[in-house]
């Protein structure tokens, strides 16, 4: 949290402005543990007391939190994440702020993802790291949300492509023009490789706002879809045979001013600490995969042939790795030397996602990680002997792999606490067992007729 001097002037700015612009509604936002938005709204006569009382809730009520005989939990308005709002064209202004999920006591709350990355964030600030980052968000836009049927999409467009689908309906604009208007800003945006994909980039700032910035941008993507009479998905592969979507997500770390991940003398540009952050991201990348990739489906983009990375390693221009170091503008290295980590996909929950990349990278700083050379060549092409010999190591195949993976981290533990921990494993346990029971349209066709 902030300190108290600061946050009591965020709260005052935040009333002053409420009663300024008669906003007549406060939407107050928090998530589940597997990353699902839920809210509670209030008027602005109860804003003050939220602000020095917080919300109170039963917890049993929403998935990963509290037990029955525990139930009560307490929602505390950040004002620092303070954005107005216009719900669809014309609506009433309003407003929403993310919350801090507290116990009765006022400690925070286990099952709370957000006060999860706000505790992985402090121990970067406690080694003297300020943690910046910036996802390259990819969706698909669907004709309708039937799942009884297969997913159709708008169009047969490629990467960059401009559709007359997309000129005629301007759902991408209204999307841009809708995020830029709750404070949410917006780098590039374009059509991606797959029929109907698109992509919006967000300008990099602190994980936390970037994790805020994430579930708001979930949000209205989906409502601006929906106004125009379409549907959109942030599922991993809703189609087969395509490129599915990923949230390829660019990392680096300042400390005070000064880029961390840059060294004008260092190979390539890159510090020490970045090639140990690297070093920590590699070495912990299979065990963090349950939480950057979190659905049973997650598993079928990160599949060779579709772009999406499975082998653990590095590189600067190759696309097949893991991590990636993308060549920096001419005179940007001080600003712009980065990473992008590649497996991550836009289904996840940001507030886990980040702790555990954050934690990892830590990792390896902590630890004094050896960094191996860089993969450069594509992976994909050479043998598995070859592949061997370099040392580098497949990500997970499947969920359940994936959790057996986190299971016995105690990288993972430690980041994201017992409570999620164990919560986590159980359900997504349970979600791997629903899909080995389920019999696929695959089968049938396979199957059915030849046995």
């Amino acid at each position: 949290m902030s300190d108290p001097q600061e946050m009591e002037h965020q709260q005052s700015y935040v009333l002053r402005t409420i009663e300024e612009r008669r906003v007549r509604l406060i939407r107050l936002w928090f998530t589940d543990v597997l990353g699902q938005l839920k809210s509670v709204a209030i008027s602005p006569v109860e804003l003050e007391t939220a602000f020095e009382e917080g919300v109170q809730f039963d917890g049993s009520a929403i998935d990963g939190f509290s037990r029955v005989q525990e139930s009560d939990v307490l929602a505390v308005p950040d004002a620092a994440s303070f954005q107005l709002v216009t719900w669809g064209d014309g609506g009433d202004l309003s407003a929403r702020m993310f919350c801090d999920l507290v116990n009765l006591d006022g400690t925070p709350f286990e099952g709370d993802p957000r006060q999860v990355l706000r505790r992985n964030l402090r121990r970067a600030h406690e080694a003297g790291f300020q943690f910046m980052v910036s996802p390259e968000v990819e969706f698909f836009y669907l004709r309708s949300d039937d799942a009884s049927k297969a997913p159709e999409p708008l169009d047969h467009a490629s990467y960059f492509d401009l559709t007359t689908f997309d000129a005629t309906s301007d759902i991408r604009r209204a999307t841009i023009g809708r995020l830029e208007a709750t404070g949410i800003p917006v780098e590039y945006s374009f059509h991606e490789d797959a029929p109907s994909q698109h992509e919006i980039d967000l300008r990099y700032t602190d994980g936390l706002t970037m994790a805020d910035n994430i579930m708001t941008l979930r949000l209205i993507v989906r409502e601006v879809a929906f106004e125009h009479g379409v549907y959109a998905t942030f599922m991993p592969k809703p189609i087969a045979g395509v490129q599915g979507s990923g949230m390829h997500t660019h990392i680096s770390l300042f400390h005070g001013e000064d880029n961390a991940f840059w060294d004008s003398d260092g190979q390539y540009g890159l510090s020490g600490t970045a090639r140990k952050f690297i070093a920590g991201l590699l070495t912990h990348a299979p065990e963090i995969t349950a939480v950057t990739n979190q659905l049973v489906n997650s598993y079928k983009r990160l599949v060779p042939g579709f772009e999406a990375p499975v082998h653990v390693s590095w590189a600067r221009a190759n696309r097949s790795a893991l991590v990636r170091v993308p060549v920096t503008k001419a005179n940007k290295g001080a600003s712009g030397t980065r990473l992008e980590y590649r497996s991550i996909d836009p289904a996840c929950n940001p507030y886990l996602a980040f702790s555990v990349i954050l934690a990892a990278g830590l990792a390896g700083i902590e630890g004094d990680y050896h960094l191996e050379e860089e993969a450069d060549s594509n992976i994909f092409e050479l043998s598995e002997e070859e592949r061997r010999a370099k040392g580098i190591r497949l990500l997970p195949g499947s969920l359940a792999e994936a959790l057996d993976r986190m299971e016995s981290s105690e990288l993972v533990r430690d980041a994201i606490g017992d409570h999620i921990h164990e919560w986590f494993l159980r359900n997504k346990r349970a979600e791997w067992n629903d899909y080995k029971a389920a019999v696929s349209q695959f089968e049938l066709d396979r199957y059915l007729r030849a046995w």
